[in-house]
C-alpha cells in the first residue's frame, strides 16, 4: 500500500516576531509572483509555505515546475529576452554566469536590513556559491547529502547480509557480485549506477579514495592521480557487476530499484519521497555511505567516507517588476522558521546549519538518519564546480572522456587512460573559462 508524506504543522501559532519584517509590508506593486523550480516532489510543501506568505503579504505566489533541461533553456531565453520568473532556484552549475552577467537581483542591501537573515547561519560553501565580487545574489534554500538505498527483500531472497555502517566499497562490490550472480535468471542486479548522475553516484567514490574531480580552489583536478584512478577503478569494478549503462540510461536507477530489478543504489536526500511513496516502500532502507579502507586497518578513518553535498539558492530576476516583493518571498523561504518547516514537511533539509534533524521524522516508518549522520560520521565535499561547470561536466561523459570505459567496464587499462584524458579535458576547460 502506498504511503503519503505526513505533513507536520509547526508547533504553536506563527507570531509576528517570527515573521520577517519584509513580509509584513502591504504596499507591493504586484499582485502575483511567478516562481520556477524543477522538482515536483517539493511542490506541495513549498506551495504551502508560500501560501503562508501570501496570507501576510497579500501577493499570490504561483510555483511552476519545469523539467531540468527545459528549466535552464527557459531561464536562459528569459535572460536574453527579458522575461524571467520573479523568483527561482539557482544551481552551482550556472550561478557564476548569471551573477557575472547581472541577471540576478543584488541582495546585499536587503540582507543588511533583514533581521531574519544572517548569512553566518547558513552552510558557508553554499553561501559562497551564490556570491560574486563580494555581493550576494541568492540565499541558501537547502543542502543535501547522499546515502545508500537497498531493498531488503532482494537481500533476503538471495541470502546476502544487509549493509551496515562498517561497509566499505569492497563490501558493496562483494554483495553486488553475489546478488547479480544469484539473480541472473531473474534479471536482477546487485547494483545500479547511473554514470550520468555524478553527485549521487561516482563522485563520492573518487573522493573516498582521495581523488578530487575539481580541487578546492576550483582551478584544477586530480582525477588522473594515483588516488583518482583508484577511485575510478572501484567505479569500474562496480560497473562490471551492475546493470548495464544501456539499461540504466533507458530506465533510470530509480525505476530499476522500485521495480525490483536492482538491490542497491546511492541517492540524494532530495529523492526520498519518490521511494517513500513507492508500492514496496516497506522493503526499502537507507544506510550510511560506504567508505574506502585506504589505510587497510579495518576502521573508517577520517577522509575515507565522503558524501557529496550541494545546495540550491533562492534568487530573483534583476528585472523583476517588484524587487521588494521578490526579496520578501526569498526571505520568507529562508528564514529559520520556514527552513524548519521545510524540513518538517519533508521537502528537503535546510540551508541553515543545525535545523535539519526534523527531516528524519517527516517520513514515518523510514529511517533517514544516514543523511544527517554523515555530517558527523563522515566528511562532506562540495559538489565540484567551476565558472562554467557544464562545459567539462558534459565533455567527460562523452567519447574521449569516460564514455568508453563506462560502456565497457571490463578493461582496467582503458579506465586508467580515460582518467588521463579527463584530466586534460577539465584542465583545458578551466583554462578557457
Amino acid at each position: 500500500m502506498k504511503k503519503k508524506v505526513i505533513i507536520c504543522a509547526l508547533v504553536g501559532a506563527m507570531t509576528a516576531s517570527a515573521i520577517p519584517m519584509t513580509a509584513q509590508a502591504s504596499s507591493y506593486s504586484v499582485s502575483e509572483l511567478q516562481v520556477n523550480i524543477w522538482d515536483n516532489n517539493q511542490l506541495a510543501g513549498l506551495q504551502q509555505i508560500a501560501d503562508e506568505w501570501t496570507e501576510i503579504s497579500g501577493v499570490k505566489v504561483t510555483i511552476n515546475v519545469v523539467e531540468w533541461d527545459s528549466y535552464w533553456t527557459l531561464l536562459e531565453a528569459g535572460a536574453s529576452g527579458g522575461t524571467m520568473p520573479d523568483v527561482f532556484w539557482m544551481h552551482s552549475n550556472t550561478a557564476q554566469m548569471y551573477m557575472e552577467n547581472d541577471m540576478l537581483l543584488n541582495l546585499d542591501d536587503y540582507i543588511a536590513a533583514d533581521d531574519e537573515i544572517d548569512l553566518d547561519n547558513y552552510y558557508e560553501d553554499i553561501v559562497e556559491l551564490y556570491s560574486s565580487d563580494g555581493s550576494q545574489y541568492a540565499i541558501p534554500k537547502d543542502h543535501d547529502t547522499i546515502a545508500l538505498l537497498y531493498n531488503k527483500a532482494i537481500f533476503d531472497k538471495y541470502g546476502v547480509d544487509y549493509p551496515t555502517d562498517d561497509w566499505t566499497w569492497e563490501d558493496v562490490l562483494a554483495a553486488a557480485t553475489a546478488i547479480t550472480e544469484a539473480g541472473a535468471d531473474d534479471g536482477v542486479y546487485g547494483y545500479a549506477l547511473d554514470t550520468g548522475n555524478n553527485q549521487d553516484g561516482w563522485y563520492n567514490i573518487v573522493y573516498d579514495y582521495g581523488g578530487e574531480v575539481i580541487t578546492e580552489d576550483h582551478k584544477g583536478t586530480t582525477i588522473a592521480s594515483e588516488e583518482g584512478k583508484a577511485g575510478m577503478e572501484m567505479v569500474r569494478r562496480i560497473l562490471e557487476v551492475s546493470a548495464p549503462q544501456t539499461t540504466v540510461s533507458e530506465t533510470g536507477t530509480e525505476s530499476l530499484f522500485t521495480s525490483g530489478m536492482t538491490a542497491m543504489i546511492t541517492q540524494g536526500s532530495w529523492m526520498v519521497n519518490s521511494f517513500y511513496t513507492a508500492e514496496e516502500a516497506e522493503n526499502y532502507a537507507w544506510a550510511l555511505m560506504p567508505y574506502a579502507d585506504v589505510n587497510e586497518n579495518g576502521e573508517c578513518d577520517e577522509g575515507e567516507r565522503y558524501s557529496c553535498y550541494n545546495g540550491l539558492g533562492w534568487a530573483a530576476a534583476a528585472n523583476t517588476a517588484d524587487p521588494d516583493a521578490a526579496y520578501s518571498l526569498i526571505s520568507w523561504f529562508c528564514a529559520e522558521a520556514q527552513q524548519i518547516e521545510q524540513a518538517e514537511l519533508g521537502v528537503t533539509m535546510g540551508g541553515m546549519v543545525g535545523i535539519s534533524d526534523s527531516f528524519e521524522s517527516a517520513f514515518e516508518g523510514m529511517d533517514l538518519s544516514a543523511f544527517v549522520r554523515i555530517e558527523d560520521e563522515g566528511s562532506l565535499f562540495m559538489r565540484p564546480y567551476t565558472r562554467n561547470t557544464t562545459v567539462w561536466e558534459t565533455a567527460i561523459g562523452q567519447a574521449g572522456g569516460f564514455l568508453d570505459a563506462w560502456q565497457d567496464p571490463s578493461d582496467s587499462e582503458l579506465m586508467s587512460s580515460c582518467c588521463d584524458a579527463v584530466q586534460t579535458i577539465i584542465e583545458n576547460a578551466i583554462a578557457a573559462e
